[in-house]
């Protein structure tokens, strides 16, 4: 389980304390068929032409720090979808946005997940209509995934694209998605910080939400995937995730409490693009298997704290750096290696050719190597 605070964004998931009422990170899916309850809410389901773009109407009442949501949601909720996913006795609901002349429909991978390999998945549009989609790529370690509906969203405006490189606390926002089913739901906000990084448990995977946008616009199970836009009607970023409090017995209510996130369009775009140009996210890899190693366990064995190497692709980056499997690294661009995401983290932000510092420990010696970042 993932805790949440609300202080500064951790390297690794923490776990959950007795004190106080825990804040816990969740989904922000639909609902599961048959899926077990538990005490975190983790449910997976969740420009040109006709593009939405700005509307002059659509502008911050600055006297009330709002954005003005009427012609916000006539403007947007057009490229809007709500999205069914379903794989036998398992099915969903979340949350996407039309982002891509063809049909192309930006959501979570955990939106759909459950119909990856065999599954049905479906959109709806705000008129009520829906069409077939198909599943054109994946990234489950973004919480990214991109969908082609097979009527190719004819009719239907491609939401404007903003940027999240200009996003400034206390700005407001918009949400729009399917919280609980509700197609063509609209909540208003503000953006009450930045940068978090957000680990999240998800089905085999963790998914990191890198650099995300934490809102107090009411996001709920079913938003998942779906819009945070600025008062100009603009794409800023993707609904992800919840942080939910438990109830006395421990068990989460996982509605909104004021703590929501969405990952940058800055960051979601270029993957989405990889996504319909090559069907893979195209994230570099390190060539490094590694495990991190409890203070007691260091302890015990009389080694520093840090990351394990478990084992080095020999034709990897790894290997050319000169790392080798029982090195232990100490530190990862300068920072101490507390957290295996660290390195995922990344790879997750960084491209082919870019480089990564790690001091490693072997046979009690110390050394320090440049790992320059390649093609998977």
């Amino acid at each position: 389980m993932v805790q949440a605070d609300g202080g500064p964004p951790m390297p690794a998931a923490t776990p959950p304390t007795g004190r106080g009422r825990t804040l816990y990170l969740a989904i922000a899916g639909g609902v599961i068929v048959g899926a077990l309850i538990t005490a975190l809410i983790f449910v997976a389901a969740r420009n040109d032409g006709s593009t939405a773009g700005a509307a002059s109407t659509a502008q911050t009442d600055s006297s009330t720090a709002m954005c003005a949501a009427i012609p916000l949601a006539d403007q947007v909720l057009p490229s809007i979808v709500t999205i069914s996913a379903r794989r036998g006795a398992q099915a969903g609901t979340g949350s996407g946005q039309i982002f891509q002349e063809g049909g192309y429909v930006l959501t979570n991978d955990h939106v759909i997940s459950v119909a990856a390999g065999g599954g049905n998945v479906s959109v709806q549009y705000s008129d009520g209509h829906s069409s077939d989609a198909e599943i054109v790529g994946r990234d489950p370690s973004t919480d990214l995934a991109v969908l082609k509906a097979a009527d190719a969203a004819k009719g239907y405006p491609v939401i404007g694209l903003g940027s999240s490189a200009s996003i400034q606390v206390g700005q407001p926002v918009v949400a729009l998605g399917a919280p609980l089913g509700l197609a063509s739901t609209v909540t208003s906000g503000i953006v009450s910080a930045l940068d978090r990084y957000v680990p999240v448990p998800g089905d085999g995977v963790t998914h990191h939400l890198i650099g995300a946008i934490q809102t107090d616009a009411a996001i709920n199970p079913g938003n998942s995937g779906g819009a945070l836009i600025d008062c100009s009607g603009r794409l800023i970023g993707v609904n992800a995730a919840i942080a939910t409090v438990p109830n006395a017995s421990g068990v989460s209510g996982g509605g909104s409490v004021g703590l929501g996130f969405a990952i940058p369009v800055d960051l979601a775009k270029p993957i989405a693009d990889e996504l319909i140009r090559t069907g893979q996210p195209g994230h570099p890899t390190t060539g490094l298997q590694v495990q991190e190693i409890p203070p007691a366990i260091a302890k015990a064995a009389g080694t520093p704290t840090g990351l394990f190497v478990l084992a080095v692709d020999t034709a990897g980056p790894a290997a050319k750096a000169g790392l080798r499997a029982s090195d232990i690294i100490t530190k990862v661009d300068n920072d101490p290696a507390v957290s295996s995401e660290q390195i995922v983290v990344a790879t997750l932000t960084r491209k082919v050719g870019d480089t990564l510092e790690l001091t490693y420990l072997r046979a009690g010696t110390s050394a320090t190597t440049t790992l320059t970042l390649a093609a998977p």
